[in-house]
């Protein structure tokens, strides 16, 4: 019965084309709901015995339908309708859908002024950044397999300070477990610092010789976005990586060229999204592969707005081991002598807190 109610529902809903007959898309959006919906074999042959064709039902399109789960009883059905429909005109191709056409990159003209903006932007960045603090959580994560096989080693916890344009980490909590004598730097593992501007402005400084190029539009948290990569040769670079064997004294550091992209607010010529890439990794050095995304957003500090680091995640891969760092930064405060950020009762200063009000 429940069957018998779907299905005259469902030639009811087709029933202003039923005097003209069905046309194959009909048939085939009738007998794939039915698939779906697991209704009897038996029945469904039935209904499609009702059903008249106006178009010319191919038999690989019962074969289709039957490889999707028609039932034997309905593709027996639908092979006698192919066969009666043969002398009737093809059935209509569905409408192509439309194609997204991307606006047209900006002039040259455009674009170098554009990366004038943007190298002005990058440049005095942490100059135009009010004091403050927040919250940079660190889930940092290992996989042996490099198949992105990922396993959770460790969260770190920190509390991070923006004062006279410098940067300072104080772990808070290492695995939900309050550290108060562990300084941020020494807990070992990959570790990744200088978010609040070092990497923007290092890409955008005259003296990195850095070259730009347009690459495409792109929509990045609902906002379009001009993208240019980027490249760092190596005699410019201070982009290091430094490496730390087993023991806590053997430090290895290098500096690598790199490149990656830009992506640029539309609207306000800000950055929103920064990548690298490590190049020119000597073959000796400990990690192979060394890649970064850092993005922006809007934050409120304060009674204002500013574009600040987001998330970040950074990828190394030395040895047999591949480690992923994902980085978030919340609770952005004001900085103060006695700023503090608080925790719920029942948190402890490892677990997530809760989110800071939206900007509005």
């Amino acid at each position: 019965m429940r069957f018998c109610r779907i299905a005259a529902i469902y030639v009811m809903c087709l029933g202003a084309w039923a005097a003209a007959g069905y046309t194959v898309a009909q048939i085939k959006s009738f007998v794939e709901s039915a698939i779906q919906l697991k209704n009897p074999d038996k029945e469904v042959a039935e209904t499609l015995r009702t059903m008249k064709l106006s178009e010319r039902l191919d038999v690989d399109t019962v074969e289709a339908l039957q490889a999707k789960g028609a039932g034997s009883k309905t593709v027996a059905v639908l092979k006698e309708m192919a066969t009666e429909s043969a002398g009737l005109p093809p059935a209509q191709a569905p409408p192509a859908k439309p194609v997204y056409v991307p606006p047209p990159p900006p002039s040259s003209e455009e674009q170098a002024k554009l990366l004038d903006e943007v190298r002005d932007y990058a440049i005095n960045y942490t100059q135009r950044l009010p004091d403050f603090i927040c919250l940079e959580q660190t889930r940092r994560y290992v996989d042996t397999t490099g198949k992105e096989s990922w396993r959770l080693s460790d969260t770190l916890t920190a509390r991070l300070s923006y004062f006279n344009q410098k940067e300072d980490y104080k772990l808070v909590s290492q695995n939900d477990r309050v550290v108060t004598e562990t300084s941020y730097a020494s807990v070992g593992g990959a570790l990744s610092m200088g978010d609040f501007g070092t990497g923007m402005r290092d890409i955008f400084d005259p003296q990195s010789h850095a070259t730009f190029e347009w690459e495409k539009w792109a929509t990045l948290r609902g906002r379009r976005t001009h993208v240019f990569s980027f490249r760092v040769p190596l005699e410019y670079s201070r982009y290091t990586i430094e490496y730390q064997g087993e023991q806590k004294t053997d430090v290895q550091r290098i500096t690598v060229g790199y490149h990656g992209t830009v992506y640029v607010d539309k609207e306000f010529s800000t950055i929103a999204r920064i990548t690298q890439e490590a190049d020119n990794i000597p073959p000796t050095f400990p990690v192979r592969e060394a890649k970064e995304t850092l993005d922006y957003d809007f934050i409120k500090i304060g009674d204002s707005e500013f574009f600040l680091p987001l998330v970040a995640t950074v990828r190394m891969h030395s040895g047999r081991e591949w480690t992923k760092n994902e980085k978030e930064f919340k609770l952005y405060r004001k900085f103060s002598a006695d700023a503090v950020i608080r925790f719920d009762a029942e948190q402890s200063p490892g677990d997530k807190p809760k989110e800071p009000e939206a900007p509005k």
